[in-house]
Order: C-alpha cells, then structure tokens, then sequence
C-alpha cells in the first residue's frame, strides 16, 4: 500500500511515500463491515484512525456524525481511503466531539495517541501536511455555512454534489458517480435541509437531466449545468 494511490487532499496523499510507509507501519490493519462505528461521540479514548479499502478499486467511506443536546443527529462529514479520523482528540486529550460508521468495508490501523504525536514530531511533513488537512477540513465546513445562509436547498445540494465528486467521485458510462454511497437524509444534514426538501430537489435535478439517483446513490449526468446551477446567485 505504500506506493498507492491515495484520494485527493487525504492525509497519505499529502505524505511523502517514505512518511506514508511508516505510517501505515503503525499499526496492523484490521477490516471491519459496513455499519461498525469505530468510534462514539463522549468516548474518552484518544487513537487515530487510518482508513483504506480492502478493494484497490473502490475507496473506504465512513461518515462523521454527531447528536446535539435534543437528541437530533447531524452528518458533520464523510472521510475516504487515506484520511485520519479522530485526530483532534489526540491532539487535544479531549472526549470525542461526534461519531465514526464505516459505510464500506474499511480497513483500518488503529495508532495510538503516542505513536501518532511521534510521528508527527519526527518527519518534516508531518505536522505542516496535518495542518494543510485539517485547514481544508475547516474551510469545506465554512462553505456550507454560508451555503446555509445564502442559498436555496437547490443550489446548496448542487453545490455539495459537485464538491463531493471532485473530491470522491469517478467517471461511470452516463456521467459521474459521486463515490460514496449517502441515503437522502445523510445528504440533507449536510447541507442543513429536511428529507423532504433534499426528496423535492432531487427530483428537481432530475427533471432538468442534471442527476440520476438510485438507491444511496447519485450519478452526476450533465456536470457542465450543474455547475451553472450551483454558481448562481
């Protein structure tokens, strides 16, 4: 795995293949099913976690989720084959904010806290390439804060269809898989908007030819127009 191929702007892909090497040397691998949560928000454990697929052609996928004081559930994000997860609670020494589900099978190399910091310290792209992560990570959730506030349920979901693809997705015959699989109600906490709304939008990109959907999954059919669509103001 060390000369992989790691998606876009992920932790291994930021590493050199030397620092990428070393840090899947770690800690050995362990593969867990779809719907294992790898970590639960308030736990006071404080490892990282590398993610990677088992199947060289297919990214892991997990998503990030968190409940607020009512009870009621957000999905803060998703993470891919080469991300870390949990970072921030080893860095800090506080609870965990939210909670980790694989939606694939993941592999997945479970480094302590110690190791994790060591790493950091002893490689010249070890915290600059964290820091370039995690700033990516704060910029994508400024993006859809703004997007909450200035636009329709429309464009916020084109806006996220789109990201989601440059970032995961993968040419399929008939336009763009967005290369995670994320039920409508997953796709409605990201952009702060109800089942039913995200049902109506999609049927709006539907109509208009921009998206086809099936289940968990969306295919991006005119890429062009849909970003017309999500740079309107």
């Amino acid at each position: 795995m060390a000369g992989a191929t790691w998606p876009v702007g992920t932790l291994m892909d930021r590493l050199t293949v030397e620092s990428g090497r070393d840090l899947l040397g770690l800690a050995r691998p362990q593969r867990f099913p779809v719907g294992t949560v790898l970590i639960s928000q308030g736990d006071l454990r404080n490892h990282v976690l590398l993610l990677r697929s088992h199947d060289p052609a297919r990214s892991a996928c997990v998503k990030i989720t968190a409940a607020s004081r009512s009870g009621q559930q957000g999905l803060l994000g998703i993470r891919v084959s080469g991300d870390v997860v949990g970072e921030l609670a080893a860095l800090r020494g506080t609870p965990r904010m939210a909670t980790v589900t694989t939606c694939t099978d993941t592999v997945v190399h479970t480094i302590t806290q110690r190791d994790f910091l060591d790493f950091l310290n002893s490689r010249a792209d070890g915290w600059e390439t964290l820091c370039r992560m995690i700033a990516d990570r704060l910029d994508w959730a400024n993006r859809r804060r703004l997007d909450f506030a200035g636009y329709e349920v429309p464009i916020r979901l084109a806006r996220v269809l789109l990201e989601l693809a440059e970032q995961y997705g993968r040419a399929v015959a008939g336009g763009y898989e967005l290369g995670v699989r994320l039920s409508q109600t997953e796709l409605g906490a990201l952009i702060g908007a109800r089942e039913d709304t995200i049902s109506s939008a999609l049927r709006q990109l539907r109509a208009q030819g921009l998206v086809t959907t099936a289940y968990r999954a969306v295919t991006i059919t005119d890429f062009e127009r849909l970003q017309v669509l999500a740079d309107e103001f």
